[in-house]
């Protein structure tokens, strides 16, 4: 049996100085052994522990039952892997928490976006409420779901951004549900690499622009590994709706199939059949958007298909839509005098007419 927060008391035993976080670590002299206490946890030990108190415990099940071989056998019920990363600052961490979370909304569409007040608010509750709501005492948090299982992630006591991947079904992702070392290490590997998918997906939003020349091969019609790859036209409608659904966060979880991205871009573009999604993954795969996930028919977006999928959605939601709304010449001048892009481009407009009126040129 282990006793609660083995992890601690255990790193204590081995004499390795570290600083406390709660179900975590804020610092640790000693990284390298602490990681083999936390990697030691296996199956056999939690089969150890309730064996032992099975033994302990009133049981159903009668010594007669017991020679005829009936017996207990633990399944997984839940699942939480979780990755903790640690700020210098605390204050530069929640200010990238609170950057990151609005970013999110948009452009990788999570399922939930939760604030939890550190007091409960009501109509009697004294005091002034405002629409901000990142300030001391509350806790945003991003939650993401795949089937039954969930990824969360929130800023853990000021100081550290935590990352959960919640398994509550192992079959979702094709594992079997009795305890079995194999089935422990499939499950530990798949909620790692979930976190780590996750945080570069945030990450990935981050990066600068990719070079002209990257840019010209992803947009324009190529040959890659002597196959011609067909070009994702930036603006092109299309091309802008897959990108866009590419970057949705439940392909974190299992990949993408065809018929995972087909149903997400139908709901842009209504309409759009199986044959063009076949169509459209052969590109992005030709583009190295994509590659399959070996013995399987699902794919994962490889590094720098995630970081060109994000810049070029994130430029056109972002930049070029909300820039175009602002030059419509239709746009109420009362609207146009509040949008600092609209009133600059009007003012071009009458500097360049002017310039015409002084040259005597008849329209």
């Amino acid at each position: 049996m282990r006793p609660a927060y083995p992890d601690k008391r255990q790193a204590a035993q081995r004499g390795i100085a570290f600083t406390p976080l709660d179900n975590g670590f804020a610092a640790c002299e000693d990284p390298a052994g602490l990681a083999e206490i936390c990697a030691s946890l296996q199956a056999a030990d939690v089969q150890l522990f309730f064996d032992r108190w099975q033994s302990a415990l009133p049981s159903p099940l009668t010594a007669e039952d017991r020679a005829r071989g009936y017996h207990h056998e633990l399944a997984f019920r839940q699942a939480e892997i979780s990755d903790t990363r640690m700020f210098d600052r605390p204050e530069a961490g929640r200010a990238w928490f609170e950057r990151t979370l609005p970013d999110q909304l948009t452009l990788g569409r999570p399922d939930q976006v939760a604030i939890v007040f550190g007091r409960r608010v009501s109509r009697r509750t004294p005091g002034r409420f405002h629409t901000k709501i990142f300030h001391r005492g509350v806790e945003p948090a991003i939650h993401v779901h795949y089937r039954a299982s969930k990824v969360k992630q929130y800023f853990k006591e000021g100081r550290a951004l935590r990352t959960e991947t919640t398994i509550n079904d192992t079959r979702d992702f094709g594992i079997g549900r009795r305890l079995t070392q194999d089935n422990w290490d499939a499950l530990v590997s798949i909620g790692h690499q979930v976190n780590q998918r996750f945080l570069d997906h945030q990450l990935e939003a981050c990066q600068c622009a990719p070079d002209a020349t990257t840019l010209a091969r992803v947009v324009l019609p190529s040959i890659e590994d002597g196959l011609p790859a067909p070009g994702l036209r930036f603006g092109e409608p299309r091309t802008m709706a897959l990108l866009a659904c590419v970057c949705c966060f439940q392909h974190l979880f299992a990949g993408l199939t065809n018929r995972s991205l087909r149903e997400l871009i139908a709901g842009l573009i209504p309409g759009y059949s199986a044959r063009q999604m076949t169509y459209d993954l052969r590109r992005l795969r030709r583009k190295a958007f994509i590659q399959r996930i070996p013995r399987t028919q699902r794919y994962e977006l490889t590094a720098e298909g995630r970081r060109l999928a994000v810049f070029l959605t994130k430029t056109y939601t972002r930049i070029v839509n909300p820039s175009l709304a602002e030059l419509d010449p239709a746009l109420p001048d009362d609207i146009a005098d509040r949008a600092p892009i609209a009133k600059t481009w009007r003012a071009f407009e009458h500097a360049v007419q002017d310039r015409i009126n002084e040259a005597a040129i008849a329209a």
